[in-house]
């Protein structure tokens, strides 16, 4: 059995900031072939699907489809603020090279 992923307390304070819940979505969180090292994250609000994974705290949702899960198995979604910017970010063990902008990765 894989480990699902984490979502940090920050990433769900982040979505009930933005409303995300109130407008009945979600943070999507998929791998996808191609960036610069073979797969890339795609992140982004959208509507849950039936057969996605949900995790939930305090009614705001990040839900991961079936075909991505084992790329994020015991992954961690958070939420970083930096001087370049503030990002939802993603601290993947299964990743053995990323790129510098932190969205491609390589397994």
């Amino acid at each position: 059995m894989q480990l699902p992923p984490k979502v940090t307390p920050r990433a769900y304070a982040r979505l009930a900031e933005i409303g995300a819940s109130a407008d009945g979505k979600a943070l999507r969180v998929a791998v996808e072939g191609g960036g610069c090292s073979g797969f890339q994250y795609d992140i982004r609000l959208d509507s849950p699907a039936e057969d996605d994974l949900v995790l939930e705290d305090a009614g705001e949702r990040v839900v991961v489809d079936s075909v991505s899960l084992p790329f994020l198995a015991g992954a961690t979604i958070d939420f970083t603020e930096e001087l370049i910017g503030a990002r939802f970010t993603i601290d993947n063990p299964n990743a053995t090279a990323s790129c510098g902008c932190g969205t491609s990765f390589s397994i």
